[in-house]
Protein backbone atom coordinates (compact mmCIF):
# COMPACT_ATOMS: atom_id res chain seq x y z
CA UNK A 1 0.00 0.00 0.00
CA UNK A 2 1.25 3.39 -1.05
CA UNK A 3 1.64 6.29 0.93
CA UNK A 4 -1.19 8.52 -0.42
CA UNK A 5 -3.30 5.50 0.25
CA UNK A 6 -2.92 5.32 4.11
CA UNK A 7 -3.81 9.11 4.42
CA UNK A 8 -8.17 10.09 4.87
CA UNK A 9 -9.58 10.20 1.33
CA UNK A 10 -11.29 13.30 -0.19
CA UNK A 11 -14.22 12.94 0.14
CA UNK A 12 -16.30 13.13 -3.48
CA UNK A 13 -20.61 13.03 -4.71
CA UNK A 14 -20.73 12.56 -8.10
CA UNK A 15 -24.67 12.21 -9.88
CA UNK A 16 -25.98 8.94 -11.34
CA UNK A 17 -26.52 9.31 -15.05
CA UNK A 18 -25.34 10.41 -18.21
CA UNK A 19 -21.95 12.51 -16.74
CA UNK A 20 -20.35 9.57 -14.64
CA UNK A 21 -18.98 7.33 -17.66
CA UNK A 22 -17.40 10.76 -18.87
CA UNK A 23 -15.91 11.34 -15.40
CA UNK A 24 -14.54 7.62 -14.90
CA UNK A 25 -13.04 7.83 -18.31
CA UNK A 26 -11.15 11.08 -17.08
CA UNK A 27 -10.45 9.83 -13.88
CA UNK A 28 -8.82 7.04 -15.32
CA UNK A 29 -6.77 8.86 -17.23
CA UNK A 30 -5.50 10.64 -14.33
CA UNK A 31 -4.73 7.27 -12.74
CA UNK A 32 -7.51 7.53 -10.45
CA UNK A 33 -10.08 5.27 -12.04
CA UNK A 34 -12.43 3.77 -9.73
CA UNK A 35 -15.60 2.08 -10.00
CA UNK A 36 -18.52 0.51 -8.20
CA UNK A 37 -19.60 -2.84 -7.22
CA UNK A 38 -23.32 -4.21 -8.19
CA UNK A 39 -25.82 -2.07 -6.03
CA UNK A 40 -23.25 -0.34 -4.35
CA UNK A 41 -22.93 3.07 -3.88
CA UNK A 42 -19.71 3.91 -2.30
CA UNK A 43 -15.96 3.23 -4.01
CA UNK A 44 -12.64 4.38 -3.54
CA UNK A 45 -10.10 5.16 -6.70
CA UNK A 46 -7.15 2.94 -7.25
CA UNK A 47 -4.57 5.55 -6.29
CA UNK A 48 -6.61 6.14 -2.55
CA UNK A 49 -7.47 9.91 -3.16
CA UNK A 50 -11.26 9.85 -3.11
CA UNK A 51 -13.99 8.40 -1.66
CA UNK A 52 -16.79 8.23 -3.82
CA UNK A 53 -20.55 8.96 -3.13
CA UNK A 54 -23.09 8.11 -6.31
CA UNK A 55 -25.98 9.92 -5.88
CA UNK A 56 -29.13 11.40 -7.54
CA UNK A 57 -28.32 14.52 -9.63
CA UNK A 58 -30.54 16.81 -7.76
CA UNK A 59 -29.27 15.61 -3.93
CA UNK A 60 -25.60 15.99 -4.85
CA UNK A 61 -25.90 19.94 -3.66
CA UNK A 62 -27.50 18.60 -0.02
CA UNK A 63 -24.76 16.25 0.44
CA UNK A 64 -22.17 18.99 0.10
CA UNK A 65 -23.79 21.60 1.83
CA UNK A 66 -23.86 19.09 4.66
CA UNK A 67 -20.26 18.04 4.56
CA UNK A 68 -21.33 14.59 3.45
CA UNK A 69 -18.86 15.02 1.05
CA UNK A 70 -16.78 17.79 1.02
CA UNK A 71 -16.52 17.88 -2.67
CA UNK A 72 -18.95 17.33 -5.66
CA UNK A 73 -19.34 17.28 -9.51
CA UNK A 74 -22.34 18.61 -11.12
CA UNK A 75 -24.14 21.18 -14.02
CA UNK A 76 -24.34 24.97 -13.28
CA UNK A 77 -28.21 23.81 -13.74
CA UNK A 78 -28.08 21.80 -10.78
CA UNK A 79 -26.47 24.62 -9.08
CA UNK A 80 -28.80 27.17 -10.01
CA UNK A 81 -31.72 25.17 -8.83
CA UNK A 82 -30.30 24.50 -5.35
CA UNK A 83 -30.32 27.19 -2.20
CA UNK A 84 -26.49 26.20 -1.04
CA UNK A 85 -23.62 28.23 -2.10
CA UNK A 86 -20.24 26.26 -2.55
CA UNK A 87 -16.95 27.16 -4.16
CA UNK A 88 -16.51 26.32 -7.74
CA UNK A 89 -13.28 25.12 -8.03
CA UNK A 90 -12.95 24.49 -11.52
CA UNK A 91 -15.21 24.04 -14.43
CA UNK A 92 -14.85 20.70 -17.11
CA UNK A 93 -14.51 20.96 -20.96
CA UNK A 94 -16.74 17.65 -21.05
CA UNK A 95 -20.24 17.04 -19.88
CA UNK A 96 -21.50 20.47 -21.08
CA UNK A 97 -25.25 20.75 -22.39
CA UNK A 98 -27.80 23.62 -23.37
CA UNK A 99 -30.84 25.22 -21.69
CA UNK A 100 -33.45 25.61 -24.03
CA UNK A 101 -37.12 26.66 -24.79
CA UNK A 102 -38.65 24.22 -26.88
CA UNK A 103 -41.57 23.54 -28.34
CA UNK A 104 -43.94 21.72 -31.09
CA UNK A 105 -42.82 22.05 -34.69
CA UNK A 106 -45.69 23.13 -36.18
CA UNK A 107 -46.55 26.33 -33.61
CA UNK A 108 -44.98 29.48 -34.15
CA UNK A 109 -42.69 31.15 -31.45
CA UNK A 110 -43.93 34.12 -29.53
CA UNK A 111 -42.80 35.32 -26.18
CA UNK A 112 -44.07 38.69 -25.81
CA UNK A 113 -45.54 40.88 -22.84
CA UNK A 114 -48.92 39.15 -22.66
CA UNK A 115 -46.75 36.40 -20.91
CA UNK A 116 -46.36 32.17 -21.35
CA UNK A 117 -46.65 29.35 -19.89
CA UNK A 118 -43.94 27.00 -19.77
CA UNK A 119 -43.45 23.20 -18.24
CA UNK A 120 -40.06 22.36 -16.30
CA UNK A 121 -38.42 21.07 -13.94
CA UNK A 122 -35.77 24.19 -13.63
CA UNK A 123 -37.80 26.45 -11.58
CA UNK A 124 -35.60 28.76 -10.60
CA UNK A 125 -33.73 29.23 -13.68
CA UNK A 126 -37.40 30.02 -15.33
CA UNK A 127 -38.64 32.51 -12.95
CA UNK A 128 -35.39 34.20 -13.32
CA UNK A 129 -34.92 34.01 -17.16
CA UNK A 130 -38.48 35.71 -17.55
CA UNK A 131 -38.19 37.68 -14.86
CA UNK A 132 -35.44 39.27 -15.97
CA UNK A 133 -36.86 40.37 -19.28
CA UNK A 134 -40.48 41.00 -18.47
CA UNK A 135 -41.98 38.80 -19.27
CA UNK A 136 -45.08 37.08 -17.22
CA UNK A 137 -44.91 33.48 -16.89
CA UNK A 138 -46.98 30.82 -15.52
CA UNK A 139 -44.70 27.46 -14.24
CA UNK A 140 -45.92 23.99 -14.61
CA UNK A 141 -43.59 22.54 -12.45
CA UNK A 142 -43.06 18.93 -13.89
CA UNK A 143 -40.33 16.17 -12.51
CA UNK A 144 -39.91 14.11 -15.76
CA UNK A 145 -41.04 13.53 -19.02
CA UNK A 146 -41.41 17.15 -19.86
CA UNK A 147 -41.68 17.16 -23.33
CA UNK A 148 -45.21 15.20 -23.22
CA UNK A 149 -46.66 18.86 -21.96
CA UNK A 150 -46.85 20.61 -25.13
CA UNK A 151 -47.75 17.53 -26.68
CA UNK A 152 -50.44 16.60 -24.33
CA UNK A 153 -51.63 20.27 -24.46
CA UNK A 154 -50.05 21.43 -20.75
CA UNK A 155 -48.11 23.63 -22.14
CA UNK A 156 -47.34 25.39 -24.98
CA UNK A 157 -43.54 25.21 -24.18
CA UNK A 158 -40.84 23.64 -22.19
CA UNK A 159 -37.51 24.67 -20.56
CA UNK A 160 -35.01 21.73 -20.37
CA UNK A 161 -31.66 20.77 -21.04
CA UNK A 162 -30.90 19.71 -24.62
CA UNK A 163 -28.00 17.28 -25.33
CA UNK A 164 -28.73 15.90 -29.15
CA UNK A 165 -32.00 17.01 -29.87
CA UNK A 166 -33.22 13.76 -30.07
CA UNK A 167 -36.19 13.41 -27.55
CA UNK A 168 -37.40 16.72 -28.56
CA UNK A 169 -37.50 15.04 -32.91
CA UNK A 170 -39.08 12.18 -31.62
CA UNK A 171 -41.90 13.82 -30.03
CA UNK A 172 -42.31 16.57 -33.03
CA UNK A 173 -40.79 18.89 -30.99
CA UNK A 174 -37.80 21.83 -31.49
CA UNK A 175 -35.71 24.12 -29.59
CA UNK A 176 -36.88 27.36 -30.14
CA UNK A 177 -34.50 29.53 -28.05
CA UNK A 178 -31.42 28.63 -26.85
CA UNK A 179 -31.67 30.10 -22.72
CA UNK A 180 -27.89 29.33 -21.79
CA UNK A 181 -25.07 27.31 -22.29
CA UNK A 182 -24.56 24.66 -19.31
CA UNK A 183 -21.32 23.36 -17.51
CA UNK A 184 -19.71 21.45 -15.18
CA UNK A 185 -18.32 22.18 -12.11
CA UNK A 186 -16.16 21.03 -9.46
CA UNK A 187 -17.33 22.50 -6.22
CA UNK A 188 -16.52 22.14 -2.74
CA UNK A 189 -18.40 22.35 0.76
CA UNK A 190 -16.63 25.89 1.79
CA UNK A 191 -15.43 24.69 4.87
CA UNK A 192 -14.19 21.21 3.93
CA UNK A 193 -12.02 23.65 1.42
CA UNK A 194 -10.29 24.99 4.09
CA UNK A 195 -9.69 22.43 6.02
CA UNK A 196 -8.26 20.65 3.26
CA UNK A 197 -7.13 23.04 0.55
CA UNK A 198 -3.79 21.82 0.47
CA UNK A 199 -5.27 17.72 -0.82
CA UNK A 200 -7.87 19.48 -2.94
CA UNK A 201 -5.55 21.73 -4.69
CA UNK A 202 -3.05 18.77 -5.26
CA UNK A 203 -6.29 16.62 -6.46
CA UNK A 204 -7.27 19.47 -8.81
CA UNK A 205 -3.61 19.32 -10.20
CA UNK A 206 -3.79 15.42 -10.91
CA UNK A 207 -7.27 16.10 -13.08
CA UNK A 208 -5.84 18.74 -14.71
CA UNK A 209 -2.67 16.56 -15.73
CA UNK A 210 -2.75 15.33 -19.29
CA UNK A 211 -0.83 11.60 -18.95
CA UNK A 212 -1.53 11.17 -22.63
CA UNK A 213 2.40 11.06 -24.41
Amino acid sequence: MNEKSQEAPLSLALPKGRLLDEIQERFAERGMAFSFEKRKLVARDESGTLEIFLVKNSDLPTYVNHGIAGLGICGSDVLYESEYRFFRLKTFDFGGTSMCIAGRRDEPFSLDKRGVAVATKFINFTRDYFHQRGIPVQIIKLNGSVELAPVLGLAPYIVDLVETGNTLKANHLEVKKKLEDIHVHLIANPSYYKLHHRKIDHFIQMIEEDNHE
